[in-house]
């Protein structure tokens, strides 16, 4: 329980220090393909870019593998080792910020979540289109874009391209992992 508190104090200040700032906040994705440069937008997306900021700083996605690889429409990663077994985060699902007016377009940065808006904790997606089905509406509550990637986006076609099978009940799992060897926030955020 005191892990939970402490936790969230941190999220909350992280939030408010991040809000004030209008600065994207720059982040680095060392995989094994190469890297990838990630601006995240803390003025359209307090919460989401908070949560991405503590998983980063303690280190959840150094390991992690992109484990949902779709040609043509996205590519997945933040919650599976290269075994397939579950990281969670210690965090809870954060509100889903899709209403702030960012698109689903080709290279933005995106939170994964099951079929409960509210349900995003650390995966997060790349889209390799412009994913407009993706987008809030009256209908559908959208997934949550908080950033875009800035350098590397020939490194994330790269990885759209790698062959995908089966794994366990998981499909469009690359046969050969590509790993994130390192996540880390590039300024001093």
């Amino acid at each position: 329980m005191k892990h939970l508190i402490a936790t969230a104090i941190l999220l909350l200040s992280t939030t408010a220090s991040l809000a004030a700032s209008s600065e994207p906040v720059q982040v680095l994705l060392k995989t094994s393909m190469g890297d990838i440069q990630l601006a995240l937008d803390p003025q359209k997306s307090p919460a989401t870019v908070a949560n991405f900021v503590q998983l980063l700083k303690n280190k959840h996605y150094d390991g992690l593998i992109f484990h949902r690889v779709i040609q043509g429409f996205m590519i997945q990663a933040g919650g599976f080792n290269e075994y397939m077994s579950p990281k969670e985060p210690a965090s809870k699902p954060i509100k889903n910020e899709s209403y702030n007016g960012l698109k689903n377009h080709r290279g933005t940065v995106a939170m994964a979540r099951t079929s409960d808006p509210n349900s995003a904790r650390a995966q997060f997606f790349i889209n390799l289109d412009d994913n407009w089905n993706l987008d809030k509406t009256p209908q559908n509550p959208g997934y949550a874009v908080f950033g875009k990637v800035t350098k590397g986006m020939e490194v994330v076609d790269k990885i759209a391209r790698v062959p995908v099978g089966k794994s366990g009940p998981h499909d469009d799992v690359p046969r050969q992992p590509v790993r994130i060897i390192e996540a880390t926030l590039l300024d001093a955020q």
